[in-house]
């Protein structure tokens, strides 16, 4: 991983950051796009979701959010460094009451093929690459940053964060969700990849994004050769020091057979709190001559749970498009409760190690199995892979 010179809102131009940021492009409803929008003109949705993700996918859109990109540069609402950086990024993340942590080094990655020191962990689909392909291609400009998780503990990598969160952070963010995003800029001339020397990145976020940024470079490369878009923006977080927490996508059958047995418990509460990744424990929301049961049940073998279902159960029952996803139970409750799903499957959490070890062993995870959260905000820095300042 390198040091870069990236592109970072001026805010006595683009105005305060709160107004600028927004949550990655896959996370955001219409609805939400809308109200990012409203905020400033200097949004980055109004780039990041001006093509396939939020218009209508014509070309035109694509080409819209590169001209915008290029006005904000050349009116100084984004700026870059005189040197490259790497950037420290420090997420405050409320749990019970209690603010907890997470923090990573922000750089340029090298890209290679999936499988080497890069590990993907869940299947991507075509549709979201050639929306983000088209619009790379246009703005030639990675938004935000995939994030990735080393073994570790790698400790000079955390000494530096140490060193660097002492100091005020150049942007200060607070989300929808009550998280704060911290950012800092680092001294390029740190020497951080023999750090990582050795370690793999397990990707928990960015899977399509990484994937665009391949296809990308191989048809840059096959073009031109070796060049800026060979490198990926990366936020880099030391599973063996900080603790990462890994949210579950729980399950919305639409169509297909009810699941059956199970032990019945009281509702939704209790059937989220008995969910086990480590005892292969998940709960079902159904309904039962109009009444809403909820029941817990086990499946055999070894974690992650949502894994364990997929291949003992739900690729059976619920083929094809018979499913949905969301990371809130309680939507999940409700499209049972309204008719609209006949069963939802509410899974427990995982680790960022059960994960990876599925990986090592050549596995994959469904798609939608694991919600990596807090995430890093998009805007907070943006990497150009085709510019002349770019070294």
């Amino acid at each position: 991983m390198s040091p870069f010179r990236g592109l970072v809102y001026d805010p006595s131009v683009a105005g305060p950051w709160e107004q600028l940021t927004a949550p990655p492009y896959d996370v955001i409803s219409e609805s939400d796009q809308e109200g990012l929008r409203a905020r400033s003109p200097y949004n980055i949705v109004h780039i990041d979701l001006t093509g396939g993700g939020g218009g209508d996918g014509a070309a035109p859109a694509y080409a819209t959010a590169a001209s915008l990109l290029g006005e904000w540069r050349a009116s100084g609402v984004l700026t870059a460094p005189d040197a490259p950086r790497y950037y420290g990024y420090e997420l405050r993340y409320p749990v019970d009451g209690i603010t907890r942590r997470l923090r990573g080094l922000v750089g340029a990655l090298e890209l290679e093929p999936w499988g080497g020191t890069v590990l993907p962990h869940e299947q991507t689909m075509p549709g979201p690459i050639e929306d983000r392909l088209r619009l790379l291609r246009a703005t030639k400009t990675h938004l935000s940053p995939i994030y990735g998780t080393i073994t570790g503990p790698c400790e000079r990598l955390n000494e530096l964060l140490d060193r660097t969160t002492d100091r005020l952070p150049i942007a200060i963010v607070r989300d929808e969700e009550g998280v704060e995003h911290r950012m800092w800029a680092i001294d390029g001339e740190e020497e951080v990849s023999p750090w990582l020397a050795g370690e793999s990145i397990l990707i928990a976020d960015g899977h399509h994004r990484y994937a665009t940024a391949l296809a990308y470079r191989d048809e840059r490369r096959t073009a031109e050769g070796p060049g800026p878009w060979d490198r990926i923006l990366a936020l880099v977080v030391d599973a063996g020091t900080e603790e990462v927490p890994v949210l579950p996508y729980h399950r919305i059958q639409i169509g297909g057979d009810r699941p059956t047995g199970g032990r019945p418990v009281p509702g939704l509460a209790q059937a989220l709190s008995a969910a086990d990744d480590l005892r292969l424990r998940y709960g079902t929301v159904t309904k039962d001559e109009g009444t809403v049961v909820y029941r817990i049940h086990s499946l055999r073998g070894e974690p992650p749970t949502v894994l364990a279902l997929h291949e003992q159960l739900l690729d059976r029952v619920a083929p094809g498009d018979a499913l949905r996803f969301t990371h809130v139970a309680a939507d999940a409750d409700a499209a049972v409760r309204d008719g609209s799903a006949i069963a939802a499957y509410l899974l427990p959490g995982t680790t960022p190690g059960r994960v990876r070890a599925v990986v090592q062993q050549g596995g994959r995870l469904p798609r939608k199995s694991t919600f990596f959260w807090p995430k890093p905000r998009t805007g907070m820095i943006l990497l150009p892979v085709d510019d002349p300042i770019d070294p």
